[in-house]
């Protein structure tokens, strides 16, 4: 996938959540546009892990962008799972 790819679902007004899934099966959900900080061959997505203050990640993880397979949309109500 290329960054261009990834930043329309990043820069979309009104920002909707997404989930990007990797070759090996793996998937991340971005939840917020501040936790996907998209480069030339990488994008670091934050994770959220506990229910502290909105904008704050507890983990980062990187990713190729060759790896990514796939990024859509994610619904309102399955992104509050």
């Amino acid at each position: 996938m290329q960054a261009a790819d990834i930043l329309e679902f990043v820069r979309r007004k009104p920002f909707r959540p997404f989930r990007i899934t990797l070759t090996d099966g793996r998937s991340y959900e971005v939840q917020h546009p501040e936790f996907a900080m998209v480069g030339r061959t990488t994008v670091a997505i934050g994770l959220r892990t506990s229910n502290g203050p909105d904008l704050l990640y507890d983990r980062l993880v990187t990713v190729d962008l060759l790896h990514i397979m796939e990024a859509e949309l994610l619904d309102v109500a399955s992104s509050n799972t």
